[in-house]
């Protein structure tokens, strides 16, 4: 399916485990100002893992403006009128990888234990579906053990891990964790016999 497709479908309301409502929806360039509260709400410690400086507002109002959902998208979820998560699918549109995508989600403290990381990932693997995506993969410091678990535990495996492998941006060094996972479905494989 093409993304124009896929993005029609967007604002879609869904329904948390916890029974509250959530807003699901592609990154516009009016949310600028509202992406940088969201990433300035990110605790101190847990924006050390993130591969970019998204406290410095030129990052994100490069992001904002210079929008290419084809090559990243990323997917707001709202709640209470604030970006709560946001997971992103992030491609390349050419070369040995053009068929993989990479997924990352990140959510508030003050919205987790509800399920929405759960459902962020679960709404842009289904889009990485949707486009003829292969496989997704996700990247971790090994310090991230819940985001692992989680993952996990919507099917994505450990492809590698690389002890002492990457550094933070307080240049702390952690192992780094690949997990991927197989978007083939039940009805390709049905056909391979």
């Amino acid at each position: 399916m093409s993304l124009e497709f896929e993005l029609q479908k967007y604002p879609k309301q869904i329904k948390l485990k916890d029974a509250s409502a959530c807003q699901f929806r592609p990154l516009r360039k009016e949310d600028e100002k509202k992406f940088h509260e969201f990433f300035l709400a990110v605790p101190a410690p847990e924006r050390m893992f993130i591969k970019h400086r998204v406290t410095e507002p030129d990052v994100i109002r490069d992001w904002c403006r210079n929008l290419d959902l084809g090559r990243n998208l990323p997917l707001l979820a709202s709640m209470q009128g604030q970006i709560a998560g946001v997971a992103t699918l992030h491609q390349q549109l050419g070369g040995w990888k053009r068929h993989i995508g990479r997924v990352s989600v990140l959510v508030l403290p003050q919205f987790r234990g509800r399920g929405l990381a759960r459902a962020l990932v679960a709404e842009i693997v289904a889009v990485a579906r949707n486009l003829s995506l292969e496989k997704v993969e996700a990247e971790f410091i090994g310090d991230q053990e819940a985001a692992v678990k989680m993952f996990a535990m919507l099917g994505f495996s450990n492809l590698v891990r690389l002890e002492g492998y990457v550094k933070d941006m307080q240049a702390i060094t952690h192992d780094y964790i690949l997990m991927g996972l197989d978007l083939k479905t039940d009805e390709e494989y049905a056909g391979m016999g």
